[in-house]
């Protein structure tokens, strides 16, 4: 699933878009029976945003359009009159560009889902504050790598940085949120924001299971986390702490 911020650059190639007068077409007929050609063709796109990991196109007389790519979804931005093979979701097209929209299914009409996310992540600044508030809020036995996850607690995160963000601050997924002081929480969430808001690297852990740790050449580990079975990768010497029994 594309995190917060590679839709934060999607944004950034977006915006070629704001202040045209768009032509939207919905190829794909699961798209069409949502009626957004009908309602935004031909007005003008004055915004485009990123929030946590949707994308809002904001419209001229207040309609406001929310992406949301799940797992495969994508947004592709090319010259205006471009071939286009297949049946996309969404094609808006002004003068000189046109973006593309595949495999999305979530598109509405509506800004009332994001009333429930937490605080992006790739804010700047981050609210931290607000962030460990929410995270205090929550089951304070729940594990932190699941939390990590929540849209409503954090916005953003995804499992790629949870992986990543945990094993640079040597903490385990599997501790829970009673056990991890408020300063320390900070630190983690700091440090997701710095590794998404910066310069992307190659992965230490994530996706690297049964490889050496980086650090200490101990065997990457990987179960699955959460109601939602996202899968966690971490260093069982580097990140010792309290793990799952199956795990």
């Amino acid at each position: 699933m594309p995190e917060g911020d590679a839709l934060h650059r999607a944004a950034a190639r977006l915006k070629v878009l704001e202040g045209e007068v768009l032509s939207v077409e919905t190829p794909h007929p699961r798209a069409q029976v949502l009626g957004l050609a009908e309602r935004l063709d031909g007005r003008r796109l004055e915004r485009v945003e990123a929030i946590g990991k949707n994308l809002l196109f904001t419209f001229e007389g207040g309609a406001v359009l929310r992406s949301h790519l799940r797992m495969h979804g994508r947004w592709r931005v090319q010259p205006a009159g471009s071939a286009i093979v297949g049946k996309p979701w969404l094609v808006l097209r002004g003068g000189e560009w046109e973006a593309v929209q595949r495999n999305g299914p979530v598109l509405e009409l509506t800004r009332r889902r994001l009333a429930r996310l937490g605080p992006d992540i790739m804010a700047d600044p981050p609210d931290l504050d607000g962030m460990v508030e929410r995270f205090r809020r929550d089951n304070q036995g729940r594990r932190l790598g699941d939390a990590l996850l929540d849209q409503r607690l954090v916005a953003g995160i995804g499992n790629m940085w949870k992986a990543e963000t945990l094993f640079l601050v040597e903490t385990s997924p599997w501790i829970s949120l009673r056990e991890i002081s408020d300063d320390d929480l900070r630190r983690v969430l700091l440090t997701a924001h710095e590794l998404m808001t910066g310069t992307r690297s190659r992965p230490f852990v994530y996706r690297k299971v049964g490889r050496p740790c980086p650090r200490c050449a101990t065997p990457i580990r990987s179960y699955p986390q959460g109601d939602t079975a996202r899968m966690a990768y971490w260093c069982p010497v580097c990140q010792a702490g309290t793990e799952a029994a199956e795990a």
